[in-house]
């Protein structure tokens, strides 16, 4: 038994290792077969590595918190009600798989970045890659790597996750310089990876934060193309929790 323990460990199955004698065990009280028990085995080690990739994908995504879709109040507001069934089917990822973009149209605290954060942990728990970022934080980060001449790393650090999570573009202007580089990331993501974007402002306001109007019409051309586009109304939620 010990022996082949240590093979196991050798072989990084480090979980058979551990339940070996617990399955051994109940193997021989309920008749299992040999068959039996590697399958049983082999399902604990593929499930503690699962676990493990999908807490690594947490880590990863740099998300804030665990969100789930069943903490959402869709009677807040009737925008949230009519609007249930298009937000419950992001949460099935089909958008990713087909590499399409969301963009959450509201307000300050009508739900958008929630949503957008439960659709990221829903893709985390399916071991796909996620990056959750500021609008600001993501444009600063690039503009410093352009400064130390690191840009081409930077640029695919937010270009390979299969999504993209970009929280509160509109709240700060970009300028010439962070809307170009904003430019770069959503045309190589384009048709590529899934991007959900998170904005205060309607498509037309969009000028006011890119340096002009041709950048911002660029940008939302490409965003729209084949995107689902969800608009929240209402008063802020944290307003009522208050």
């Amino acid at each position: 038994m010990d022996s082949l323990r240590e093979k196991l460990i050798k072989l990084h199955l480090k979980v058979m290792s551990q339940h070996l004698e617990q399955v051994l065990e109940e193997a021989k009280n309920k008749n299992l077969s040999i068959l039996a028990v590697l399958s049983r085995l082999a399902d604990l080690e593929l499930e503690y590595r699962r676990q493990a990739a999908v807490k690594l994908r947490f880590t990863q995504s740099r998300l804030p918190d665990r969100l789930t879709i069943d903490q959402f109040d869709f009677n807040h507001h009737k925008s949230r009600k009519e609007q249930k069934e298009r937000i419950l089917s992001l949460l099935d990822l089909e958008f990713i798989r087909e590499r399409m973009d969301v963009i959450l149209i509201g307000n300050p605290g009508t739900g958008k970045t929630f949503i957008a954060q439960s659709v990221g942990f829903a893709a985390c728990s399916a071991n796909q890659r996620v990056l959750f970022t500021s609008a600001m934080d993501m444009i600063n980060h690039l503009a410093a790597a352009e400064a130390d001449r690191s840009l081409l790393r930077k640029l695919h650090h937010y270009r390979s996750p299969d999504l993209l999570i970009v929280d509160e573009l509109g709240y700060l202007a970009l300028g010439q310089q962070g809307s170009n580089l904003f430019f770069q990331i959503i045309s190589a993501r384009h048709q590529k990876k899934s991007t959900i974007v998170t904005t205060n402002l309607p498509f037309a306001d969009w000028g006011k934060v890119f340096d002009s109007t041709t950048v911002a019409t660029a940008i939302a051309d490409r965003l729209v193309y084949r995107s689902e586009v969800l608009i929240l109304e209402g008063k802020s939620y944290r307003r009522k929790e208050k």
